[in-house]
């Protein structure tokens, strides 16, 4: 299955303009999908086309380019018919401009995107509309900016954060230890 195909059998499922064909260099399928119409081609590509597994999500920065960003995700069907009994990839690609990056989400789509548009939302700062849980997953919740972004600062100001050892004296340890064996054997 090529990308004109995943195109035709998307013909008349979604609206017009909401796909078209994406260039790839591997030989991997591709198609964008524009932001918009993200959660209807996604449906129409799980249920119609049987790419039920989403195995990945990433996002590329095209600074200074406009749209800037693009979010990339990886399908497989695993080979139901009516489109044949071996395996497909596909690679869909959304265009998300650098002053609005944001999207619908796909984790009512493939549950395993909620994750990963975590790590999306974390590294490069692009906002998943509806998402049930958007907050970083890679760096500290304090941390200032999208470190995956082109236009993050190279040089870190934020200073090191230093945390102490928990120190108890000998006594209070072995009360600690006393006590666990106490609870141990009462339960």
């Amino acid at each position: 299955m090529d990308s004109t195909q995943v195109l035709d059998a998307l013909r008349g499922v979604v609206p017009d303009g909401a796909v078209d064909a994406a260039p790839a260099a591997d030989g991997m399928p591709a198609i964008y999908v524009a932001r918009e119409h993200a959660a209807e081609v996604c449906l129409a590509l799980r249920d119609r086309l049987q790419f039920a597994f989403a195995p990945d999500m990433t996002a590329v920065d095209f600074l200074p380019r406009e749209p800037r960003f693009e979010v990339v995700v990886h399908l497989v069907s695993l080979g139901i018919p009516p489109y044949g009994d071996t395996p497909k990839r596909l690679r869909v690609k959304f265009r998300l401009s650098g002053t609005d990056p944001r999207m619908p989400t796909l984790s009512g789509v493939w549950k395993a995107m909620n994750w990963a548009e975590r790590e999306v939302y974390d590294l490069f700062g692009i906002h998943f509309d509806g998402h049930p849980d958007l907050r970083r997953i890679l760096m500290p919740d304090d941390w200032d900016g999208h470190p995956a972004r082109k236009d993050y600062p190279v040089q870190i100001t934020m200073p090191p954060k230093v945390y102490e050892p928990l120190q108890v004296t000998a006594e209070e340890f072995a009360a600690n230890v006393q006590a666990n064996r106490d609870r141990a054997r009462r339960d």
